[in-house]
């Protein structure tokens, strides 16, 4: 088909919501066939998350209370981006240094994901990180969390019985588990 076919044109732009983190926007957009739409959007700055692997193959993880779930989750290293335009890497260090204390001697981009494209425009950078080295954790003043060391496979193991739900996490460790295997052929 056509690119021409799927996109969608935007016209209208009306702010709903103006946050600390996200704004809430309606948009007018015109179809293909040129009937219009509304589409509801929430504008996020992005953030980065990591996967720190030390040189014995364990993996570190974070455990925080998430609001939405109302739960703990088990998740990778994270953190949104100070302002708009951050270094997204830069972000990853110093989400790294803080939640685990970790800094890195060896940096690996895995990818960019799109969390929820269909109506936010997030956007994660996931990274590798290994040669960790330890140092002093740096958490912000809202942020309580628990670090958990476990073997690298017992992560992956976890993903695949769904006991990790994050998407961040599991694509981030699936990710780095097939990086982390190329590299030892």
């Amino acid at each position: 088909m056509n690119e021409d076919m799927l996109k969608e044109i935007i016209g209208q732009k009306e702010q709903i919501y103006k946050g600390a983190i996200l704004d809430v926007q309606k948009w007018t957009v015109t179809l293909a066939n040129g009937n219009e739409a509304p589409r509801e959007i929430v504008l996020h700055r992005g953030a980065s998350a990591v996967v720190p692997v030390d040189r014995d193959g364990n993996v570190y993880l974070v455990r925080q209370y998430r609001t939405p779930f109302d739960k703990i989750m088990l998740e990778i290293p994270a953190g949104k981006l100070d302002y708009w335009g951050e270094d997204r890497f830069e972000c990853a260090k110093r989400e790294l240094r803080e939640e685990t204390g970790f800094s890195a001697g060896k940096w690996t981009h895995l990818m960019d994901m799109a969390t929820t494209p269909g109506f936010c425009s997030e956007l994660i950078s996931l990274y590798l990180a290994e040669e960790l080295t330890m140092g002093e954790t740096d958490f912000d003043d809202d942020e309580f969390l628990d670090l958990v060391k476990m073997p690298f496979a017992e992560a992956v193991a976890m993903i695949k019985r769904g006991e990790i739900t994050d998407g961040k996490t599991a694509l981030a460790i699936l990710m780095a588990e097939k990086h982390l295997s190329s590299e030892e052929k």
